[in-house]
């Protein structure tokens, strides 16, 4: 009801509220430049040393943000700030849903479900690049949907499926991941709304703790808590025992295949906590990421890691999957372990990459934090060939 009342309250000052966006969006890509600017210099210098930093790679460069795409790619924190706490973010994914709806009015990449004993795993691609995930326990016929953020879709797939909604686990609050909460609470009137109270989750009912789990039916969901995203955000982990499969991670802005989240509410180390909880999981969890971005990111790892036979071989599966819309997902995290430079801090291959860094990594969390903290910068700077 609130996003019904705040939505007619601003009808009418569409076009002022869009130049207002506007404004605020070249304001903070113009400061974005120089923002990096101040960071390199800062994460090069020392005390002891007032040498200039070496010139970032010619590959590397910074690439404002897309009109039309994912608005939480490439932005200033003025941005963020009204596209988490008012409503004007709200009526900007709006906007986003409907010109995906039309672009890509049949999703934007052919997705494939996974079957197990008992189990489906179905992707849903929603808006530019995001995915929804529907679990459902195929003999009880209950589901179980991850950020849903068009309702529609996912509304398509559970009708499809013939199965009734349950539950909705969100791992965040962005728009992108929670927008759809509120029409399908209210159209299926016994779904319950997971996620962090900490984070603002839109029409939450059941909030949710480190290691709490979720049961439906043969499903069990464990949430995990992994922080630096956004302050309260979870990731989900299916348990692969109960029907003798793998367990799945759907593991929203966290980690995706060869990459991870900005870290918009949080600090290096926070972020590199959170990606220390994942690397605990076994080898052959599935990993569910909340976005296509692959072959961004494997792009960007070939640009620090250009040597990683691992990465390259990956690169080539996912051109020949891209070039034919399909879906990427999911990886390893077994996979992920060789090629993604995120979950890499430890390497001394990563570190000699990189140049001068921050020193010895070994178990040294700060100086992995450190070693993230580039690496989130130069991504940030990144623009594939």
């Amino acid at each position: 009801m609130a996003a019904v009342v705040a939505a007619t309250a601003l009808k009418g000052r569409g076009a002022r509220n869009a130049r207002v966006l506007r404004g605020i969006l070249s304001g903070a890509t113009a400061n974005k430049a120089s923002q990096n600017r101040t960071r390199a210099l800062q994460s090069h210098s020392s005390p002891e040393s007032k040498e200039e930093p070496e010139p970032l790679s010619p590959e590397l460069e910074y690439i404002p943000r897309k009109r039309g795409r994912n608005p939480m790619k490439a932005v200033g924190l003025a941005w963020y700030s009204l596209y988490t706490r008012t409503w004007l973010g709200y009526l900007f994914y709006r906007q986003q849903l409907r010109r995906a709806r039309n672009r890509y009015p049949k999703g934007h990449s052919k997705t494939q479900p996974r079957l197990f004993n008992g189990v489906k795993v179905l992707p849903i691609p929603v808006l530019s690049d995001n995915y929804s995930y529907l679990i459902i326990d195929t003999q009880a016929r209950l589901a179980v949907v991850v950020d849903p953020s068009d309702p529609r879709a996912v509304q398509a797939s559970i009708e499809k499926e013939g199965v009734t909604l349950v539950a909705i686990l969100c791992t965040h609050k962005h728009w992108d991941h929670s927008g759809g909460n509120r029409d399908l609470s209210r159209r299926h009137r016994d779904c319950r709304v997971y996620g962090s109270p900490q984070d603002g989750i839109p029409y939450l009912t059941h909030p949710l703790c480190h290691q709490d789990v979720v049961s439906v039916g043969r499903l069990q969901i464990r949430a995990l808590a992994t922080p630096g995203h956004t302050q309260g955000h979870l990731v989900y982990l299916l348990d692969g025992e109960p029907y003798r499969g793998p367990s799945c991670l759907f593991s929203g802005d966290l980690l995706f295949l060869s990459g991870c989240g900005r870290t918009f509410e949080g600090t290096a180390e926070t972020m590199l906590s959170s990606l220390d909880t994942v690397l605990g999981l076994g080898d052959d969890t599935l990993l569910w990421p909340g976005h296509e971005y692959a072959e961004e990111n494997l792009g960007f790892a070939g640009v620090v890691e250009p040597e990683n036979l691992a990465r390259e071989k990956k690169m080539q599966w996912v051109q020949r999957q891209r070039m034919e819309r399909k879906s990427t997902c999911p990886s390893t995290l077994g996979e992920e372990r060789t090629y993604n430079p995120f979950l890499r801090t430890h390497c001394l291959a990563l570190q000699e990459a990189l140049g001068p860094g921050p020193g010895p990594t070994g178990d040294d969390g700060c100086s992995r934090a450190q070693l993230l903290e580039e690496l989130r910068r130069l991504k940030d700077m990144h623009k594939s060939k």
